[in-house]
């Protein structure tokens, strides 16, 4: 699935957000739905979690296997919400988000 986001109406879009680094970052909501109800359920009902995470991160990694890809952490009680996004060209979408108690490798683009 994970087309261009460029090309969905605003009425596609569950929600938007501008992290560091001057990108702008969405979803869909069928593709949101796909990680709530599929891949990662206990980010269900945390859309603003997932938002503050891109906007306010701790720390920014990018992937050691696509450069493309850059993770966003932040500190939520004793684990980490980690939300995973593709940008290119300063635009991009989410991947992915969920817990996580370790920050993985990879090289780190930005620290709070």
């Amino acid at each position: 699935y994970m087309g261009k986001l460029q090309n969905k109406s605003k009425s596609e879009i569950a929600f938007e957000a501008k992290p560091k680094l001057g990108l702008a970052v969405s979803t869909t909501k069928t593709y949101w739905n796909v990680i709530i109800y599929v891949k990662h359920p206990s980010v269900q009902g945390k859309e603003n979690y997932v938002k503050e995470t891109l906007v306010n991160p701790d720390e920014i990694r990018v992937s050691k296997k696509d450069h493309d890809v850059y993770l966003f952490y932040k500190k939520c009680r004793n684990k980490f919400l980690c939300v995973i996004a593709r940008i290119k060209a300063k635009s991009g979408y989410i991947i992915t988000a969920y817990y996580t108690k370790k920050i993985k490798e990879g090289e780190l683009k930005w620290k709070k």
